[in-house]
């Protein structure tokens, strides 16, 4: 019996960093340097008195009155423009996409929505003083018509001033977020359900909403993190009138209020809390919708 020689062993290829990784590379060094650190960096500040020793006092602080009310408005006022932007850009997407509207149309609303939702800022802040201020030109428009929109209670400068102009920039994002889910929505699904004897309403109640809900619900929360965590449009608009979490933690940051950067380190880590449950709960919920749609 001859014997059977033993095979060698075959080497292991050597793994070798691949080059597509230097793709990414500025976006990791980008969430590195502007996400992790500063978070890291407020993590620990919130915790240091003025006289650099460790405290809870700055944490405890985020409970009085004047700062709750402050989260409590921010919130309002976030979650206000979020359902409305939602809503009012849900029915523009079904009408551009699944209506029987111009089919130029939606390539004009989508390139605006692109552009719009990135609108922000101080311009977008003197666009409304300009439009919609005590001496825009829409008020004086409608002062010129009988319609007097400061003597009925507006106020731009006001709880739903703020709302109005954060919808300037919510519906198109609504709009850019939800169309990919309603292009989703076969045709063949519709006329199926028209077959059966479904009339349209019954179409929507039964299979479009519920497919298309999970979708709404995580774009949703992404408009709530986008609202809640504004500041230039807000401070341009209103300054210090307004008691809302960004103006109260930029007054901290320049020193013009509570002359504590520990208070305001845990203000932003507070904020940093609201927002990444915002879009934790939108990234679950569209990892779903992304799975149901398939």
């Amino acid at each position: 019996m001859t014997d059977i020689p033993a095979l060698a062993p075959v080497p292991k290829p050597r793994r070798r960093l691949s080059f597509e990784w230097l793709g990414v590379a500025p976006f990791v060094i980008f969430v590195v340097m502007f996400l992790v650190l500063p978070t890291v960096y407020l993590l620990g500040a919130a915790f240091v008195s003025p006289q650099g020793q460790f405290t809870l006092d700055n944490i405890y602080a985020l409970f009085t009155p004047q700062i709750m009310a402050a989260y409590s408005i921010s919130i309002r006022i976030s979650a206000a423009s979020a359902i409305l932007g939602a809503l009012i850009g849900l029915a523009m997407t079904l009408a551009i996409i699944r209506g029987k509207l111009p089919e130029g149309l939606r390539s004009a609303v989508m390139t605006f929505s692109g552009v719009a939702s990135n609108f922000a800022g101080v311009p977008l802040a003197f666009a409304f003083i300009s439009t919609l201020g005590r001496l825009g030109l829409v008020t004086i428009i409608l002062k010129f018509v009988g319609v007097d929109l400061y003597g009925s209670g507006f106020n731009l400068l006001s709880f739903w001033g703020l709302t109005i102009t954060y919808l300037y920039f919510q519906i198109p994002l609504m709009i850019l977020i939800i169309a990919p889910a309603i292009d989703g929505l076969k045709k063949e699904w519709s006329e199926a359900a028209a077959i059966l004897g479904a009339a349209p309403w019954q179409f929507w109640r039964y299979v479009g909403l519920p497919i298309l809900w999970p979708s709404f619900l995580g774009t949703l929360s992404l408009l709530f993190a986008n609202a809640f965590g504004a500041i230039a449009t807000a401070y341009a608009l209103t300054g210090s009138s307004l008691n809302i979490v960004p103006v109260l933690l930029y007054a901290q940051i320049r020193g013009d209020a509570l002359q504590n950067p520990g208070l305001g380190a845990a203000l932003a880590l507070g904020m940093i809390v609201i927002t990444a449950t915002a879009n934790i709960i939108y990234l679950f919920i569209a990892a779903r919708a992304e799975r149901w749609m398939k």
